[in-house]
């Protein structure tokens, strides 16, 4: 299998782009920083909101211009679609394929309606994909300061025959390209996407946590205590980890820490726990996973939420609200979840 490719600033051409309106719909977590870099990127920019959505006023005092989804859908040559993935066949067949015309570009930002055929654009459009792998807060702070975050490119469709030089214009106006922009496709964007979620970083790590913390406590140990060495530190050795990587973590830690890194970790992760993984990634890539999810978030989420609940009520978080009431960014907890 060849390299995947790394574009950066000097291989995106803004030309590709230039003359072209280009509509952002959603004003959440990436729809807010797209919308503004690409604005200050002196792209010509307008969000598409639903009627009565709460971040038009947001949108409109940040200085772009707000309207209806189909009238923001009509006016634009681009259109990137930045809404929930179970949201977005429902307003694509109503607020967008109506009005899409030959030679637009149809973007998303995660390959789930695509990959899984939910939303099945018409030949005559560019179909790409422009992913920043960082939250949309991140993407925003990072331009302001002259960096960025990297990205991920895909093309499923290619109409103009320009579709990969437009998405990449895209992303460089992003900040994207100030990192590099790694090349993929939709099907590799999705299924690895969901599955590092499931497996790893929420599924896997978090139940983890809580059956470490749980463990601790059957034991008879202090939740306070199992609260701060199963769940506050994992930060501490997440953040090493993602400055310089596993032998940095190791380096920093104790060779207490380090040992039973190497004895404990495979008794943990063991064979069953990889067969399990495996069937993780096979329920994505068939679409089981997709065809789950969907038919909950369609019959009233009554699933999704009955989890939601069971996870809100687990004795951890109780723990963890009052230990984090000893630190400083206490408040930034409420920010979080209240936004």
């Amino acid at each position: 299998m060849a390299e995947a490719r790394v574009f950066y600033e000097k291989d995106c051409d803004a030309n590709y782009l230039k003359g072209q309106k280009i509509c952002v719909i959603g004003y959440g977590s990436q729809g807010h920083a797209h919308a503004l870099n690409l604005k200050d990127s002196g792209f010509d920019v307008v969000v598409g909101l639903y009627e009565g959505s709460k971040s038009k006023a947001k949108a409109e005092a940040q200085g772009l211009t707000v309207l209806p989804t189909a009238e923001a859908v009509k006016r634009s040559d681009v259109i990137m679609i930045l809404i929930n993935d179970e949201l977005q066949a429902d307003m694509y067949k109503k607020d967008v394929a109506p009005y899409l015309k030959a030679g637009d570009m149809l973007m998303f930002a995660h390959g789930f309606n695509i990959n899984y055929k939910l939303i099945v654009p018409p030949a005559d459009v560019d179909v790409t994909m422009i992913a920043p792998k960082a939250p949309g807060h991140t993407v925003r702070s990072e331009y302001e300061e002259g960096k960025g975050t990297p990205m991920l490119v895909a093309v499923q469709q290619d109409a103009t025959g320009h579709a990969l030089d437009r998405a990449l214009a895209y992303g460089a106006a992003i900040g994207g390209a100030r990192a590099g922009i790694l090349e993929t496709t939709f099907k590799t964007e999705t299924e690895t996407d969901l599955f590092g979620e499931q497996a790893i970083l929420c599924g896997g790590v978090c139940a983890l946590m809580q059956a470490g913390f749980d463990t601790l406590c059957e034991a008879g140990y202090d939740p306070r205590n199992a609260y701060f060495e199963c769940i506050h530190e994992m930060k501490l050795i997440v953040d090493l980890i993602y400055q310089s990587g596993f032998a940095g973590m190791r380096y920093s830690i104790s060779n207490t820490a380090e040992y039973g890194d190497y004895v404990t970790g495979p008794k943990i992760v063991t064979e069953e726990t990889r067969k399990a993984m495996k069937k993780v990634l096979s329920d994505i890539q068939d679409g089981t996973f997709a065809s789950g999810f969907m038919t909950d978030m369609k019959n009233g989420q009554i699933h999704f939420q009955a989890m939601r609940a069971k996870a809100a009520a687990h004795p951890c978080e109780k723990v963890g609200a009052e230990i984090r009431k000893l630190y400083s960014w206490n408040k930034e907890e409420n920010k979080l979840i209240n936004n």
